[in-house]
């Protein structure tokens, strides 16, 4: 097959000529026509009943991108909060807004200034928020924030990965700056970022304390946690002490309560409500609230790791394109289970 440039949205990349995809993609004239796609798209702020699948425009291909067909795609806390309105502030975006953050799927073309990916590559990303949402049948992403995926995950844990498992490196590696010996404190050690933080941790020689609850206790035993308390029906603070780090990724009344388990100099990093900077300070303690750039860089360790059986990827609840509002009221139901994924495209055409 012969390399050629094919018109996305506005965009021009390098696919391939005979793909059967770009079979439709010159009139007679030879001029391009612009592919559609599906999408879950928001058209105002609301509940899940706002979601809807409809036809857009395949996004526009800039020079450093890739043009992802998407397999799966991940579904996130904050993509009920976009939706809902209570990210405006801070997310601003025009409507209409196609949803989501992270997923993993198939290179359809590359930018002409991207040497690093070639059609066909199976990869995985967490997108900027100023691009389209991953809830699409095609996703374009600078490559600079995609990876390839893990040879020994299939696309549904692959899409899981990519947000969670960068925002558990940001808090750990970034921000707490972790070194064998110290002693970390995970909130939701169960859960898509608290599980990978579980697993960094103890990969670096920590001594890792988790909280969970029911099942997710054994769960987070063996992922390596030392100890794990079940929220339930213990309290966290009677039972961790000389804490150098604490990851809270649930805010609230369990915030105010980690101040007290750690150690001076210590530190609180924060991923769920920005912890108040006169409150470390009259612990005699740092913090941090993180947002996660996205990064191929740090994803490709991760991957690497994932494939040398150090990092192990939970997938929750799985769900058809057509059922992301369920998907979303189950999240907000607090009754999910790990990390919910859409499936949107077979993986092979």
């Amino acid at each position: 097959m012969q390399r050629r440039e094919i018109a996305h949205g506005g965009g021009l990349c390098h696919g391939w000529k005979g793909h059967s995809h770009f079979a439709h993609f010159y009139s007679q004239m030879n001029q391009p026509i612009m592919r559609q796609m599906k999408a879950i798209r928001i058209h105002t702020y609301g509940g899940p009943e706002q979601m809807q699948l409809e036809d857009a425009p395949v996004p526009a291909c800039g020079a450093n991108d890739l043009l992802v067909r998407v397999v799966a795609a991940g579904v996130n806390p904050i993509d009920w909060k976009i939706r809902a309105g209570a990210m405006a502030h801070g997310l601003p975006k025009a409507f209409a807004v196609t949803l989501g953050w992270d997923a993993a799927g198939v290179v359809d073309a590359v930018g002409g200034s991207v040497t690093t990916f070639k059609p066909g590559d199976e990869v995985c990303f967490y997108a900027e928020f100023a691009r389209g949402g991953t809830y699409a049948e095609y996703v374009a992403v600078d490559a600079s924030q995609v990876a390839l995926k893990p040879r020994t995950l299939a696309f549904a844990a692959a899409a899981a990965l990519p947000m969670a498992g960068q925002a558990a490196w940001t808090a750990l590696v970034d921000n707490a700056k972790i070194e064998r010996g110290m002693r970390v404190l995970i909130h939701g050690g169960a859960g898509a970022l608290g599980s990978v933080a579980v697993q960094l941790a103890k990969d670096a020689g920590l001594h890792v304390i988790a909280t969970a609850s029911g099942d997710g206790v054994a769960l987070v035993r063996s992922l390596g946690a030392e100890e794990v308390i079940d929220y339930r029906s213990q309290r966290f603070q009677d039972h961790a002490r000389d804490i150098d780090v604490v990851l809270d990724t649930i805010g609230g009344p369990t915030q105010e309560a980690s101040w007290g388990v750690m150690k001076p100099g210590g530190i609180l990093v924060a991923t769920a409500m920005p912890p108040p900077p006169e409150r470390a300070a009259a612990a005699g303690v740092r913090a941090a609230f993180v947002f996660t750039p996205p990064r191929g860089a740090v994803l490709a360790q991760l991957a690497e790791r994932v494939d040398a059986g150090r990092l192990r990827v939970l997938v929750g609840q799985e769900f058809a394109l057509a059922d992301a509002a369920h998907a979303h009221r189950l999240g907000e139901s607090g009754k999910a289970r790990g990390k919910m994924v859409l499936h949107i495209n077979a993986p092979r055409v």
